[in-house]
């Protein structure tokens, strides 16, 4: 049978044949499936074989990041690493298709009235990393945030898988920062597949650093046993999805303020926190997370004690863009809202 898809790619007798391209390859009953945007192997969950990123076609910087990094305020930077991935692999093209996802936004916001022009910021690009063990690729992120730390600027980084904030968060050399985590998993854990720095070890690599009472972990929903017992008997400060529904969020950010009193904050920001229904495209989804809205609220109540924040673990070949739009729009959120506080900065 011939079934004729909008991409005008054809499956006849196990052949797919494109407009420019064959590929020939044995159909494994239940372990492939395909979509408009890519044919995945889905045993491994290991690697996209095609992906299209001919939907690239905007520069390949963040929109209106056209100031130096001598005169910006903030710094963008990426890193395209997802080696310790473990259920889907593809965060790695997460800092590309966000800057991608940044043209389609208006300049000007209606809600809090800023253009985006005004602000001073720079796209510097990708890291290196792509070769590297995770704890040099960790070891780079913190050299390159104490640059920009160094010159008095706010460091935004798009991932990429989330071990990359064991290292960004690390570069802070004074004692009183807090981390604000976002995500759906704990990533307590202090080995995984036997590596320390695999991303499901992240906030415990954080702690190695940072008190334990200078953290608060909002819109959890999973953990395995011995980590999640282990961060309650250190009394680590946590609120899951199923407390928004309960408490609602107005109580849970007096508690989390209250925690972290006025301490200057990094947020880090794991995009499968959101429920998959709005954001498909993670590395590791969890049903039953907070929403879009939720995520706003949270950065607006922080937005005057940030001094950095982080992306992290879009995973673009999973969805149709909804992660990236997402993702950008919250670094612009980020910057706006830093400029109208004008703290930090």
């Amino acid at each position: 049978m011939k079934y004729k898809q909008k991409n005008k790619i054809l499956l006849e007798n196990n052949v797919i044949v494109s407009k420019d391209k064959i590929l020939n390859f044995r159909v494994l009953q239940k372990n492939i499936f395909f979509s408009k945007r890519f044919i995945y192997n889905k045993i491994n969950q290991e690697k996209p074989l095609f992906y299209n990123r001919k939907s690239h076609i905007f520069p390949n910087y963040f929109a209106n990041a056209d100031s130096n990094f001598a005169d910006s305020d903030f710094v963008i930077f990426g890193v395209p690493y997802d080696k310790t991935s473990t259920f889907r692999k593809g965060s790695r093209y997460g800092p590309m298709d966000i800057r991608q996802a940044s043209w389609n936004y208006e300049e000007y916001n209606m809600f809090n009235g800023k253009n985006i022009q005004s602000i001073k910021f720079c796209d510097y690009g990708d890291l290196d990393i792509k070769n590297e063990r995770p704890e040099k690729m960790v070891q780079k992120v913190k050299n390159f945030t104490n640059k920009i730390l160094n010159k008095k600027k706010f460091p935004i980084i798009l991932g990429g898988e989330h071990s990359l904030t064991s290292g960004s968060t690390c570069a802070y050399r004074f004692e009183d920062i807090a981390v604000l985590y976002l995500d759906a998993h704990l990533d307590y854990r202090d080995k995984h597949q036997n590596e320390k720095y695999n991303h499901a070890c992240t906030l415990r690599r954080i702690t190695d650093q940072i008190k334990v009472e200078n953290i608060a972990v909002l819109g959890i929903r999973s953990a395995e046993k011995k980590e999640f017992y282990k961060a309650k008997k250190e009394k680590l400060f946590y609120k899951t999805s199923y407390d928004f529904k309960t408490e609602g969020i107005e109580k849970i950010l007096k508690q989390t303020r209250d925690h972290l009193e006025r301490k200057k904050v990094y947020l880090t920001l794991d995009m499968d926190v959101i429920d998959p229904s709005f954001v498909p495209g993670v590395s590791t989804p969890e049903p039953f997370g907070i929403t879009p809205f939720d995520v706003i609220q949270i950065l607006d109540c922080f937005s005057n004690q940030l001094i950095g924040f982080d992306v992290v673990e879009t995973c673009p070949p999973f969805d149709n863009g909804e992660g990236a739009l997402h993702a950008a729009k919250f670094v612009r959120f980020i910057m706006e809202k830093s400029i109208i506080n004008n703290t930090n900065i």
